[in-house]
């Protein structure tokens, strides 16, 4: 970092595209960078608010829940559109502990009460600000308290899976399971393993 410590940035604009669903923005900014050569850049930005993930571990069965549900962005990338996703969602004014929870009844109708914090990240940094918050949670798959699949009003339509920890592995290989959030939920169960009472 000691070559950046004296970067400067100095927002000149900060322009709405776009707040149909979400924020969409183009900011022009002067960058002073390492070199003390000061440029205009612009850039969009999108803003649709932070996340929560979840990965839902059942230690006796090493198996995941997982959900597949239908992403325009993905179906408009050479893609079918159908995801295998953890479990997640945007904050919407709440914590993210709080969060993850109603998405995880929202979603698969399994009710978590002890949910584990991770790690947060930034998923697509060049042009999201979102940040996602990780989690896990023990569950017993045979305890479930609802449908789950989504809220209609919203007009979700999610699959709930159970999936072996061993076949999710295998998935992501095969290209299977392609969600960035996904992946780094389930190498790390794959390498905490020992940890999740399996």
């Amino acid at each position: 970092m000691t070559k950046f410590k004296d970067v400067k940035i100095d927002i000149v604009k900060d322009e709405t595209l776009s707040k149909n669903w979400y924020h969409l923005r183009n900011v022009t900014f002067d960058y002073t960078g390492s070199d003390g050569k000061t440029v205009r850049l612009k850039r969009e930005v999108y803003d649709r608010g932070n996340g929560a993930t979840i990965l839902l571990y059942d230690p006796k069965r090493q198996s995941v829940i997982l959900v597949r549900q239908f992403r325009m962005p993905a179906y408009l990338n050479e893609s079918s559109g159908w995801l295998i996703e953890t479990p997640a969602g945007l904050l919407d004014g709440d914590n993210p502990a709080d969060a993850i929870r109603r998405e995880v009844m929202e979603e698969t109708g399994y009710v978590v009460r002890e949910v584990r914090p991770l790690f947060h990240s930034f998923m697509s940094p060049g042009a999201v600000t979102e940040v996602i918050h990780f989690f896990v949670a023990l569950i017993d798959v045979t305890e479930k308290a609802g449908d789950g699949g989504g809220l209609i009003d919203e007009y979700e339509d999610i699959e709930v899976m159970e999936i072996g920890l061993d076949d999710a592995m295998a998935m992501i290989e095969r290209g299977e399971i392609c969600d960035a959030k996904t992946i780094m939920m389930l190498q790390w169960a794959a390498l905490n393993r020992g940890k999740l009472g399996s």
